[in-house]
């Protein structure tokens, strides 16, 4: 890769979980009527057919780490499991009863926070009583967010035996150097461990979860980290790129100083050599930042195109409705996106209050449902065609004109037929390319920083 184009491309970008992202999300003509008329909608339209996301969120760590961007409570007090958990069972209950009919649950997926910081018997009760009001559906797939170093093999049999069979272990790197400067310390031993118990026990897709660009990394450190992972041979590996926003979570990225941290080609260089060893080891690299093992049926979904991306990341189980419960989680109908407030204190008061805890969304527009499909084919897919009647967007010609520039770089083909083809070398670019149809972003470029770096 031509470090020019780094240095040309590499800006202020969203990593599309949505669209519109959220700082553009029209928050003023947004109501908590229009979100539950929005979910209804979805739900109707999609439950019976394909069945519908649960994403909850469990914000308790023990300690923080200063590499994290998640919204979360720190605290050691592991009384405060059970209200929370109540109170996410209350938020539940909230949303069944705006529909007419069981919600089918195609997948779940449990998130943080430290899910793991919960007891065995917390987290049954937490499934057990969602499912008091609602069925599996005959392909479900539920996943949940290890720590390698609190993770029990009584809690991965107790959620095993629930129906999990997909488990991520948040690794970051093996570097001692490094896993102090985010505050992450854990060995290789211990993951190792975690992970052959969930073998064990029958989990049939097990995630690590890398990033590079963290403070004090090398190339060396990198290849070393990678080679550990071969070791253990994951089934997915998610390669994450450090997303340094610092003016938006406070102290917790400040925990290092700004140097510390590669920068521009010598950070790009860190995901090129992980890339490499990841192929070299079997990996097939899965939209952005991802690779999977062919047996995996993230890879088998895209062969057949049915990769689908939202707040929860890659997934290879597509379902128009995505309720987030829990404090900070959001929710997506397809038609709008609506946050719950971001404090525990603030989450519990509403939903006992016996309101839907949300406090901002946002509706979307007829465009905004057709340039929000053509990103997610980008991201998904690394092509997309505006040439249906139906799936052209107004005023595209300064899209055209941006990709053009794209397309003398070599990151995008522009086609006869009002396609676009993002070729494989350019993947690393994919965020830019989404920017192009960013109607929002083109309208109102912000004058301060609100995104991560792209590549």
């Amino acid at each position: 890769m031509k470090n020019s184009l780094i240095t040309k491309y590499n800006i202020p970008g969203p990593r599309y979980t949505s669209y519109p992202t959220v700082p553009y999300w029209d928050i003023d003509s947004f109501s908590k009527e229009k979100w539950i008329s929005s979910f209804q909608k979805s739900f109707i339209e999609s439950n019976l057919s394909e069945g519908i996301s649960l994403y909850i969120h469990l914000p308790f760590c023990e300690s923080l780490c200063t590499f994290c961007a998640c919204h979360k409570h720190i605290t050691k007090r592991h009384s405060v499991e059970e209200e929370y958990i109540t109170t996410v069972l209350k938020e539940w209950k909230l949303y069944i009863d705006l529909v007419d009919e069981k919600p089918i649950i195609k997948e779940l997926h449990l998130g943080g926070g430290t899910p793991t910081f919960f007891s065995s018997k917390n987290l049954e009760k937490l499934i057990n009583g969602l499912f008091l009001h609602a069925e599996k559906h005959p392909y479900y797939e539920f996943s949940f967010e290890g720590h390698p170093n609190n993770t029990t093999k009584e809690q991965l049999l107790t959620l095993y035996n629930l129906g999990f069979t997909r488990v991520s272990y948040g690794v970051q790197d093996y570097d001692k150097k490094v896993q102090k400067a985010i505050h992450r310390m854990q060995s290789f031993e211990q993951v190792k461990k975690v992970t052959e118990w969930s073998r064990e026990i029958g989990y049939t897709s097990i995630s690590h979860d890398l990033i590079f660009g963290l403070p004090f990394q090398t190339l060396e450190s990198i290849i070393d980290s990678v080679n550990k992972t071969k070791k253990l041979l994951p089934d997915r590996i998610s390669f994450y790129s450090y997303a340094h926003v610092p003016w938006v979570k406070g102290v917790g990225q400040r925990g290092f100083k700004e140097e510390d941290l590669p920068k521009d080609k010598v950070k790009r260089g860190l995901y090129e050599v992980g890339k490499k060893l990841f192929s070299d080891f079997g990996y097939e690299e899965i939209g952005m930042d991802h690779f999977a093992l062919k047996k995996d049926s993230l890879y088998k979904a895209t062969l057949d195109k049915s990769l689908h991306r939202n707040f929860m990341g890659y997934t290879a189980n597509k379902t128009q409705l995505m309720i987030g419960l829990g404090m900070s989680s959001i929710s997506d109908s397809w038609y709008g996106f609506a946050q719950n407030v971001k404090t525990v204190k603030a989450y519990q008061r509403v939903v006992n209050s016996g309101e839907i805890p949300v406090f901002r969304g946002h509706i979307l527009s007829n465009e905004d449902l057709v340039i929000r499909q053509h990103i997610l084919n980008i991201m998904c897919r690394f092509s997309t065609s505006w040439n249906d009647q139906n799936f052209k967007i107004k005023n595209i010609e300064k899209s055209i004109l941006l990709l053009r520039e794209m397309e003398k770089d070599g990151l995008v083909y522009l086609n006869n037929d009002n396609s676009l083809t993002v070729p494989d070398l350019a993947r690393p670019f994919v965020r830019n390319v989404c920017m192009a149809f960013d109607k929002y972003l083109q309208k109102n470029n912000p004058q301060t920083q609100l995104f991560s770096m792209t590549i």
